[in-house]
Formats: C-alpha cells, sequence, structure tokens
C-alpha cells in the first residue's frame, strides 16, 4: 500500500487497481499522470514535468486539458501501452475518482484511421488432438460495431485469417499462451498488441452466455461454428465490457466467415501480390491503391477487405460485375453518386461513437446528412435506366429507408446547422424543438438584451458619457465608465474596482440580472445536456440501421472505384464459369501499367494444358507475367473488371504464390529453409481448382539438389495436385518435362539478339528458351567491364568444354582447367587450345563411382516419385547428399 496521501495516494490507489499500463485521472479541468507514468507519458508525448509533494516526498506529475485527452490516449495506444482512465464525480464530502475505461488497441474508439481496427481472439479447440490443434478465432472492430467467427483446421491457417483481418490486439486464449511458436509467429507477422485477458472469459459455458446475451438466443445454432470459436466471441465480448469501451449496443450482429465462400489467400500470397501494401511496406504501388478510388473511408474499408477475401459464388461475383458494367458507361451518373457519396461521413463508425456516448452534436449532424444521402444515391440510381435495371438499386433498398428518414428529420428538427463542439456549453438545439427549452430560451434573450442596452440607456438616463457595460470571471457583469466621468455617476452606484483609465460599478438591478442570467445559462446548459442525450441515446438504439445505411452506400462506393478504373484504364469484363479453363488475351499487369508503356500477353490453361513451366532472360518479366496472371484471376473474383482485351476466368478456390524469399535468421530460418516452407505449404494446401504460381523454386541450394526439388514438385504438382500452375525456372532441364508429361507445356520470354547486344521483348511466345543472358543482366547492373568480359570468356570456353585459365592462382603460369558438365566439376587441361586432357590413372579413377555413389544412385533409381510425399522427398534428397558428402 503506497504511503502517498491526497491526490497523489488517490492515484496510486487507483494504479494498484488496475492492470493497465498508464493511469489518466480526472483532477479538475486536467487529467494528470503521476509518478512512473507521468515520467513515461513525458517521455513519449513530450510533455512538460513538474512535482507534486506528498507525506513529505515529491511525486513527478504531467497532465493535459479535460478536452485534449484524446489525441494524447491515441498517441499513447498507437505505442502500444493500455491506458485506463478515471473521472472524477462529486460526493457529499467533495471529490472522488473511479476508472470508468480503459483504453488499448483494439478498443479505441477515437481513430483518424481509415481502415479498420479489429481486436481478436484465438481459442485452441480442446478437443482436438495431435501437435497440431484446430483453432476458433473471433474478429471484433469497435469502431463498426463489425464481428465475426472464423475456425481454421490448423496453425497455419488461423495464422493467414490473422493476417488478412491485421487486428491490432489479439486476446490468446489458455492453450494458446504456452504456445511459444505460434505466439513468436503472431508477434513476427502481425503489428498486434498481445493481450492476456482473464481465462474464465474463456469458459466454453460463460463465452456462449455472452454470445447469446448480446446476440439473441439461437445465435450459437445459427452461426454453426464450434466451441473454441464461440470461446473467442465470448472472450472478446467480455473484454470489451470490461475495458469500459461502451459499444455492445453497437454489435448488433455477429457472422460467420468461412473458408469455402471465399478464395483462400495466405500471407505470403498477400504480401507477394502486394494487395494492400508493397513489398516495403508503402501502401502507394500496390494493388488496394492503384484501384481505390473511392470517395468515403467505408468503401475504401470494403474495397480492400474484397481484395483480401474474393468471393467463390458466382452468383455474387455476377451481380457485382453487372453493376460495374452499369457504372462504367454511366459516366455522369457515376460522377454525379460520387459527389453524393463524398459529402457522407463513416456510419458505423458514428453509430459506435453514439453507443459510447462519446458522439457530439456535429457527430449528429453528420449522421443526419449521411442518412440524406441514401435517398439522393437511391435518386441518381433510379434516374439512370442502365443503373435503375442493375443490382444497384436492390443494393439500395436493402435499409430501411422509411426509419433512415425519419430518423434523419428527427435529428434535423433537434440540431442547430452548426452546433457547438461540446455538449455543455448550450445552442445546441433549434428553437421549437421542446417547449421548456424555448422558454428558457426566450427568457433568456429577453436578459441578454436588457444588458445590451444597459449602457445606452444609462447614458441617456444619467448624461455619462464613456459608458460601457462587459463580463469576466472575476467581477462578473460591470458598467465601466471613464474616468473623466466616473464622479458624476448616480448614488445608486456602487464601485467594485479601479482601473488606470476607468471605474467598474455595479446596481442591485444589475446584480439582480446577472443572477437571473446565471440561472438561465445553468438551466439551458442543463436542459440542453439531457435532452441531448436522449436524441443521441436514440440514434444508439438505431446503431443496426445505421450500419445498413452505411453498408449500402459503401458497397455503392466500392463499386463504383472499380468502375471508374475499368472506364479510366480500358478494363474488360471477364467471361466467369465454375470450370477449369483460363483464357486471358493481351493481360496486363494492373499495377505496373500506370508506370510504364506495358507490352500485353496471353495465357491459356484448361483440362489439356494446366501446367506452363516459363523460362526466359534474368530481368525479362517472368515473374512480372506470373503475377499479373494471379492478379488478373483475383481481381475477377472480387467482381471487377479486368485489365486485358478478353478473358475467360474460370473460378479457383486459392491463389498460392512463391516468389522469392528473405532470410528469416532471427527464427532460425534461411533463405532456402523460407522457400522450402512455402512450397510444401502450397503442396499441402492446393488442390485441382487453385492457382499456383512458383517462381525459382530449388535455387537456393547446390544445382543438382534443386533441380531434383524441381522436378519433384513439378511432377506432383502436375499428378497429384493437379492444380493450374505457372512455373518460372531457370532449370532448364525442366522444359523437357513437357514432352513426359501430358497437361505440361513450355513459354518463354522473348529476347532478341543482334550484334552482341540483346533487347528484352518482354512477349510470351510458346515452347522454351535456352538463353538466361545473366551476363548482359550483369552488364546492365553496372558490373564492372573487366568482370562482364571475362564472364563471356569463361561461358563460351565452357560451352565449347575447352580449357579454362584459373588466373591469379598463385602460380607463376595460368592453372588450365575443364568444367564436366556431366559431373558438375573441374578437372586438370592439358593445353589451352582446346585439346583434350591428359589421360593418366589419376584422371581414370576420377571417372570410377565409389560405393557410396553406387548406392545412391540404386536407391535415386528405386523411387517412385508419384507414390513419395514432397517432403519425404526432400528428407531423402537431404539424406543423399549427407552420404556423398561423407
Amino acid at each position: 500500500m503506497t504511503e502517498a496521501t491526497g491526490i497523489v495516494g488517490e492515484f496510486l490507489s487507483l494504479k494498484e487497481e488496475t492492470e493497465a499500463d498508464l493511469l489518466a485521472m480526472q483532477c479538475g479541468d486536467f487529467y494528470e499522470f503521476f509518478a512512473a507514468d507521468a515520467e513515461t507519458v513525458a517521455d513519449e508525448l513530450d510533455l512538460k514535468l513538474s512535482q507534486k509533494s506528498s507525506h513529505g516526498s515529491s511525486y513527478p506529475m504531467a497532465g493535459v486539458p479535460l478536452d485534449d485527452l484524446t489525441p494524447y490516449l491515441k498517441a499513447l495506444v498507437e505505442r502500444g501501452y493500455r491506458v485506463a482512465v478515471a473521472d472524477q464525480y462529486e460526493t457529499d464530502s467533495g471529490h472522488a475518482r473511479e476508472i470508468v475505461r480503459v483504453v488499448t488497441p483494439g478498443t479505441l474508439l477515437e481513430t483518424s484511421d481509415a481502415d479498420a481496427q479489429y481486436m481478436a481472439a484465438i481459442v485452441a479447440d480442446s478437443s482436438a488432438r495431435g501437435d497440431d490443434p484446430a483453432y476458433g478465432l473471433a474478429f471484433a472492430d469497435v469502431t463498426t460495431g463489425r464481428f465475426l467467427v472464423a475456425e481454421a483446421e490448423d496453425a497455419d491457417e488461423a495464422l493467414t485469417e490473422l493476417y488478412r483481418f491485421d487486428p491490432v490486439e489479439v486476446l490468446p486464449g489458455p492453450e494458446v499462451r504456452s504456445d511459444d511458436d505460434l505466439l513468436g509467429l503472431v508477434r513476427e507477422r502481425l503489428e498486434a498488441t498481445l493481450t492476456l485477458h482473464e481465462t474464465e472469459a474463456f469458459a466454453p459455458k460463460r463465452a456462449s452466455h455472452a454470445v447469446r446475451e448480446q446476440f439473441g438466443d439461437g445465435t450459437v445454432d445459427r452461426l454453426g461454428v464450434g466451441e473454441s470459436a464461440v470461446a473467442a466471441a465470448g472472450a472478446v465480448l467480455d473484454y470489451v465490457e470490461e475495458t469500459g469501451a461502451g459499444v455492445l449496443a453497437s454489435m448488433t450482429r455477429i457472422q460467420a466467415h468461412r473458408g469455402d465462400d471465399h478464395v483462400t489467400l495466405d500471407a505470403t500470397t498477400q504480401r507477394n501480390l502486394e494487395l494492400t501494401e508493397t513489398m516495403q511496406g508503402e501502401r502507394e504501388g500496390s494493388l488496394f491503391a492503384t484501384i481505390d478510388h473511392t470517395a468515403t473511408s467505408a468503401g475504401g474499408r470494403l474495397l480492400k477487405e474484397w481484395l483480401q477475401r474474393p468471393r467463390r459464388s458466382l452468383e455474387v461475383l455476377e451481380r457485382r460485375q453487372a453493376s460495374v458494367g452499369a457504372l462504367s458507361t454511366a459516366a455522369l451518373a457515376r460522377d454525379e453518386l460520387q459527389d453524393v457519396l463524398g459529402e457522407a461521413y463513416d456510419l458505423a463508425r458514428l453509430a459506435s461513437k453514439a453507443s459510447h456516448g462519446s458522439a457530439d452534436a456535429r457527430d449528429l449532424v453528420a449522421v443526419r446528412e449521411t442518412l440524406a444521402a441514401l435517398p439522393a444515391v437511391a435518386d441518381v440510381v433510379a434516374a439512370n435506366p442502365d443503373l435503375a435495371d442493375s443490382p444497384l438499386a436492390e443494393i439500395l433498398e436493402r435499409p430501411d429507408r422509411d426509419a433512415a428518414r425519419e430518423l434523419s428529420e428527427t435529428i434535423e428538427e433537434a440540431i442547430a446547422d452548426e452546433p457547438p463542439s461540446t455538449v455543455t456549453q448550450g445552442e445546441l438545439f433549434r428553437y421549437g424543438y421542446d417547449e421548456e427549452l424555448d422558454e428558457v430560451i426566450e427568457r433568456h434573450e429577453e436578459v441578454r438584451e436588457w444588458l445590451e442596452g444597459l449602457a445606452d440607456r444609462e447614458k441617456r438616463r444619467h448624461g455619462l458619457s464613456h459608458v460601457t457595460v462587459d463580463r469576466n470571471k472575476t467581477d462578473g457583469y460591470y458598467i465601466q465608465v471613464g474616468k473623466s466621468a466616473a464622479d458624476g455617476v448616480p448614488d445608486h452606484y456602487e464601485q467594485i474596482k479601479t482601473l488606470k483609465n476607468s471605474k467598474r460599478f455595479t446596481t442591485d438591478e444589475l446584480e439582480e440580472k446577472e443572477r437571473e442570467m446565471l440561472r438561465l445559462e445553468e438551466r439551458r446548459g442543463d436542459l440542453e445536456y439531457e435532452l441531448f442525450e436522449e436524441l443521441r441515446e436514440d440514434v444508439a438504439m438505431r446503431a443496426e440501421l445505421l450500419q445498413d445505411v452505411g453498408r449500402a452506400l459503401a458497397t455503392v462506393d466500392a463499386l463504383a472505384s472499380l468502375a471508374t478504373h475499368a472506364a479510366e484504364n480500358r478494363w474488360v469484363n471477364p467471361a466467369l464459369h465454375e470450370g477449369d479453363r483460363l483464357e486471358i488475351e493481351q493481360g496486363r499487369h494492373p499495377v505496373v501499367e500506370q508506370t510504364t508503356e506495358f507490352v500485353p500477353n496471353d495465357v491459356r490453361l484448361d483440362d489439356n494444358r494446366g501446367f506452363l513451366v516459363v523460362t526466359g532472360p534474368n530481368m525479362s518479366g517472368k515473374s512480372t507475367y506470373m503475377r499479373q496472371v494471379a492478379a488478373i484471376v483475383l481481381l475477377a473474383q472480387i467482381g471487377s473488371f479486368v485489365p486485358a482485351k478478353s478473358a475467360e476466368i474460370g473460378l479457383v478456390d486459392g491463389i498460392f504464390t512463391r516468389v522469392g524469399a528473405l532470410d528469416e535468421l532471427a527464427q532460425g530460418r534461411s533463405t532456402f529453409m523460407v522457400e522450402m516452407s512455402e512450397l510444401s505449404n502450397i503442396l499441402h494446401t492446393a488442390t485441382e481448382e487453385s492457382l499456383v504460381v512458383l517462381d525459382e523454386v530449388g535455387r537456393g541450394t547446390a544445382t543438382y539438389d534443386g533441380i531434383s526439388i524441381a522436378w519433384a514438385a513439378t511432377e506432383y504438382l502436375h499428378n497429384e495436385v493437379r492444380a493450374k500452375t505457372l512455373f518460372a525456372t531457370h532449370y532448364h532441364e525442366l522444359t523437357g518435362l513437357a514432352d513426359r508429361l501430358p497437361r505440361v507445356a513450355n513459354v518463354h520470354i522473348a529476347a532478341d539478339e543482334r550484334d552482341g547486344d540483346v533487347t528484352f521483348l518482354r512477349t510470351v511466345r510458346d515452347g522454351p528458351t535456352d538463353r538466361s543472358y545473366g551476363i548482359h543482366v550483369a552488364d546492365l547492373a553496372g558490373v564492372p567491364e573487366p568482370v562482364v568480359d571475362r564472364s563471356r570468356d569463361v561461358l563460351e570456353r565452357l560451352r565449347e568444354e575447352k580449357a579454362i585459365e584459373a588466373k591469379g592462382g598463385g602460380s607463376s603460369e595460368p592453372v588450365q582447367t575443364v568444367f564436366d558438365v556431366s559431373s558438375g566439376q573441374f578437372r586438370g587441361a592439358a593445353n589451352t587450345d582446346g585439346g583434350s586432357p591428359k589421360s593418366n590413372a589419376e584422371d581414370d579413377d576420377a571417372g570410377a563411382l565409389d560405393a557410396e555413389t553406387e548406392r545412391v544412385l540404386e536407391d535415386l533409381e528405386s523411387v517412385d516419385v508419384n507414390e513419395t510425399s514432397p517432403v519425404e522427398l526432400l528428407s531423402k534428397v537431404q539424406e543423399w547428399q549427407r552420404t556423398i558428402e561423407e
């Protein structure tokens, strides 16, 4: 127990009651921090420290004004702190304080970020057995009231869902807390705060009760999810309630997020395709930034969600396509729609603020204006025949238009057009809204007019000059008379202050009017605040209506954004179907085409041509070509038009990519291990309905190991998985598989070489290539000319199997050697003119195979790659490698 007394003692006692990192305690017109909290806040927010004495000791103190707490809270929470807020209230003996809420990353309402602010809970399925249990997850955005639950079959799938929603705060369940590997990956892949919430909140019965209480008795059965997902949902509800966010009323519905409704996009694929941010972590240059022309923050959030969760429903996608098609050809109507939407606010977040009790009068005006946008948008749609016949009309009919109009009119009748920024200073309401308030306002105006006319009356009545009437906190209302006329004031004037050039007086009548004015101001303030709280509560009770209207406007905004981009960039409506055929004519990369003169290319994949081996020079565009195909398929499955001359796209259930790799040495994973882990995930997860993009498998190890793995992976994908696949490689040996496997075909990126100069044509043609032009790329990269020239010389002699001089070996004479392509080794040479190397016993012995190598070859010959899993095959390759090295 602290020895401090007074305010500091109260602060320290409250701090002991909370598990928050920091405490902000209201002291009059300020929120104060004391002791270590003050030092932390001063350091983080550059506040000035002072000292507060208590019980003979001095404590650091830092504070912020009462009305300015929000930006400071936001800054602290964004730095990862959990901040408890203690408000002051009146008691018979004076002031007391209590903690009213704890602000955390997942419960911060005051955000200027348009992105969703999800908090998540993850719970291991207690009924699962084995090393990799199933998981239940819950996601809630307190700023909008959105609430989702999901299930994951294993840790990888759980991490994919977490990456997809990108929560700012994660509550791990009891079993998950002891899973260091999973928590390590959560910390690695997410910028989220991990919070340990009380274990009891995850108890199945308690969690199920919380879900039923919040969303209705039949909710758990309707969701059709397991106990772990319900436990996660219940824990989130409990946490939101415990932290005092006050937004449970805005959480009006809970939905199950099911993987079979959406295209699988793991974290690696989302990163490789740069859906929402580039490899460098920037928004600009991402696919989302490229196609985002939304006018509202809610529309932008929805469009991003579509990108991260593409759909598999042909019906849903064709409805979106129809809307995008209608909007893309109705340019004037589309512009008018976006103008109207540009005046709309974020209704879902306004609903949460109303539920929390933090919405002010300006927020209610924003609600009114946005509700009024719904019929305005509907009128634009109805006035255009193409739009009226599209699904847009049905989207706008989903909200209760009559209820929206009534609420808008209620707010219109109540709140002034330009209300003040606070709800305690009066002048919030229109005249005529409340009879009692009108009477108070009328009398207030009468007294104000009397006070405003007092100076002129006193001048006329008493023949005074230089008379003014004013008010301040010290003197109240006063009559100020210049010194030259002050001696002539009437006897009933009572002097209250002498200034340099004037004197101040009061009268009994003025004091009476002042008391009446203060009573009226207080009554008006109290009455307006009571009326405002009633109106705000009425708005909060309509949270579901606001969410419905907000969702409809956001949907129209997202569709209009897709239409705008399609119209401005000559995108076409792809023909979607549920078969295997994927054919794109003159496709373009949606992002790259914005910054360069893009060379379009075709692709065709079907039952007879399902696996493309892509070869070509370095830097020629193989990776761009494959990502382009993946991006076009993804865009088609959000309902967008696509960058191509024409496209026929069979819907896929997942998009998987392995494009490049970075070391993760902190996690003990090299580039090659990362590459193999990504390959393993694809081979285990992809199906015959998936699209797989592989770029350079096996490049992170020895040549023969790499070729072996790439070869085996190709056979497994072709024979077992049967996914539509594009596989870029520099292993030209793989091109021979087109002659052996029926669904494999070769394509290459063309290059033109004339007089030693190489031009990359960026054009994809059928058939393999036989050159990589790596030395040309080295030249382009600025490698010193002597190195480039020497590289050309060595390459030429290698191709002709001529001897090579190893320069600079320490001998006065050049060392000659020949590279034996069959063995992958250098051996001595007899001369430098390309003649045969010396024949001696040592060379003869070098050609013989030892017993261990013979055994490895026998094992290799006996392996059936069609019956061997990729992981097992990789293990065998590593075993063979160790045997040979020994």
